[in-house]
């Protein structure tokens, strides 16, 4: 079992590492996006690394207070169905 953690310090981490943790379980952006009630191309902006305003105020307040935000995915997970 290969245990993955990554530091999210942009918006292109946190995108990095959700592509990493999706394809690690073997689930298409298309399922993970109806999983999530969102389209497709939404899955698609977070994985490039697009910015939000929601994720930039997020790392910047963990900047500011001393936050670190990471992510942990490990590679034997069963794909999901």
């Amino acid at each position: 079992m290969t245990k993955h953690t990554a530091r999210l310090r942009s918006p292109g981490d946190f995108g990095l590492a959700v592509q990493q943790a999706r394809l690690t379980r073997g689930v298409s952006q298309r399922e993970l996006a109806a999983e999530l009630d969102v389209p497709q191309s939404t899955i698609s902006e977070i994985e490039s690394g697009k910015a939000t305003i929601y994720i930039r105020r997020l790392l910047s307040i963990a900047r500011v207070m001393g936050l670190e935000f990471t992510a942990t995915w490990e590679e034997d997970d069963a794909p999901r169905s």
